[in-house]
Formats: structure tokens, C-alpha cells, sequence
């Protein structure tokens, strides 16, 4: 399995830019597979300068609802207009983030028109194939990410706590190992854990995520300690945690002493299972 970062927030491999979003490669014997598409068409910019040949892809998988993830779908589409494209069935609600001014976060709803656009239900497993499944169904709050707080969904009566429901979740398999892709974690990374034992009944080889930790100010004594609790429950597990985006280098500053070699963190051009011990 190979796995590559087109796009994340921050990274050192030359020539490569970094904006604020996601975007993750990925291929296995039989795929090559997108999750997330960044923020713009700076993602397949990178892809280019990687020699990663956005015409091969077969599969692009949106995590959830929000810009940083989906900015870059529909430019993808017209250079490849035969893969499949699949989102969550409430992906394209309005979602708005909160913090000063509000603002809205959400999907170019143009992506839902796409003809290969396809809608998936978060509440059960789809299995694409042997090698890639989706799920969702997310309900657990253990230590919830504080950063939801500000996130919401304008309905009709006015702007409501999202509960991120559209979020979903993408495990891959190949040559034996399971590497499970989560975006942005929205709902908090060991409610996605407890979700993938539940549905599978063991846990994946590794992690890659972001752990939506990302705050403009300082951590407050409260934030701190959920934090550290967070990694602490993380290490119980027998996983590999490789994380960017949403997680912030300060967030990964108070995991690391906890989690030690077990959590890395990726930048954008960076290839990083290669470099993993998964058995």
C-alpha cells in the first residue's frame, strides 16, 4: 500500500504548497484512491510536481461536508471525468462556522449534480470492494473536539449544533493491513475507534487523520488536559496514528510525549506508510 499527502496544511518536501485542507493518495493492487480534495486546485498542482497522474484515479472519497475537503472535486471531475465520486448523503446541507463573523464552510453544492457523484447513507457499511469500505453511524462523545463548538448547520428555524452526521469514513485493505482515513475527525478519533470495533472487531494497522484540535488562541487548562487525555486513551490501542490538517502542531506538541513513536505528524508531498511498520 502506498500512501501520499497531495495536500495539508503546513509540510517541508520541496516544491510542494500548503494550504489549509486535506487531501490523501492512496493505492493498493487494484486501486488508486483519492480521499479529499483540498481546498482548490493547488492539490492536483502538488499531484502534478509528485509525478501522481490524476487521470489513473478510480475513487474519490469526500469525508464530510466542509470546503477544505471538497474545494478541489470539481476541477477534479473535469480532468477526470470516469471516477466515481461518493459523499454522504447529508454533505450537502449548509454548514457555517461561527467564530467572528459568520461564515459558510460547506460544499460547492455543484458537486452534487456531477454525474458521478453518488450519495451514500452514514449509517450503514458500503462496501465498495474487497479493498475499500465506507462507514459512518458516529454517535459516541468521549471527549468530543472542543473546536465543534463554533461548527453548526443553518436550517429553517436558525443555526443548530452540527452533529456531524455527514461525516464518513474510509478503511483500506491491502496485503493484510487495514489503514483507516478520517479527515478531519470531527467526531473525535476514539468515538471513530470504538465505531470501527464495533463494525469490524479489531482495530486498524493505522490511522490517517486530522484531530480537529486546531484553536486560533491558547489552550486553556481544560483544553490541555483533553488533549492529553485524548493521546493517553489513543496509546491503549494498538495503532499507528499519522496526523496534519485540523490536529495543529500545537495539539501534536501535547500528544507526542504521550504517544511517542506511535503518532506522527505528515506534511503535504510527504509519502508515509513507506516508512511504517503496520504488521
Amino acid at each position: 500500500m502506498r500512501c501520499v499527502i497531495l495536500m495539508n496544511d503546513i509540510g517541508d518536501v520541496p516544491g510542494m504548497q500548503c494550504v489549509h485542507g486535506l487531501s490523501v493518495y492512496t493505492e493498493t493492487a487494484h486501486h488508486r484512491l483519492l480521499v479529499d480534495a483540498g481546498q482548490d486546485d493547488r492539490t492536483w498542482e502538488n499531484a502534478a510536481a509528485l509525478g501522481i497522474d490524476l487521470s489513473s484515479v478510480d475513487t474519490l472519497i469526500v469525508s464530510h461536508g466542509h470546503y477544505d475537503h471538497s474545494g478541489g472535486v470539481m476541477s477534479f471531475a473535469q480532468k477526470n471525468p470516469q471516477a466515481a465520486i461518493y459523499l454522504n448523503e447529508l454533505a450537502g446541507r449548509d454548514y457555517w462556522n461561527m467564530r467572528g463573523e459568520a461564515h459558510y464552510i460547506g460544499i460547492d453544492k455543484a458537486i452534487l449534480a456531477l454525474p458521478q457523484t453518488r450519495l451514500l447513507p452514514g449509517d450503514i457499511v458500503t462496501e465498495l470492494d474487497p479493498e475499500i469500505c465506507i462507514f459512518g453511524g458516529v454517535t459516541g462523545r468521549r471527549l468530543w473536539p472542543e473546536g465543534n463548538r463554533i461548527l453548526t448547520r443553518r436550517t429553517e428555524d436558525g443555526f443548530v449544533q452540527d452533529t456531524f452526521d455527514h461525516e464518513q469514513y474510509v478503511v483500506v485493505r491491502d496485503a493484510g493491513r487495514s489503514v483507516l482515513i478520517g479527515g478531519c475527525a470531527h467526531n473525535g478519533m476514539l468515538n471513530i475507534l470504538d465505531r470501527y470495533h464495533e463494525l469490524f472487531g479489531d482495530y486498524p494497522n493505522a490511522v490517517v487523520s486530522g484531530f480537529h484540535m486546531m484553536k486560533n488562541e491558547p489552550y486553556n487548562e481544560v483544553e490541555i488536559a483533553t488533549i492529553r487525555e485524548t493521546a493517553e486513551e489513543l496509546r491503549k490501542l494498538p495503532v499507528l496514528y499519522f496526523t496534519g490538517h485540523c490536529t495543529s502542531l500545537p495539539a501534536y506538541d501535547i500528544m507526542k510525549p504521550v504517544l511517542g513513536e506511535q503518532l506522527v505528524y505528515f506534511g503535504s508531498g510527504e509519502e508515509i506508510l513507506a516508512r511504517a511498520d503496520l504488521t
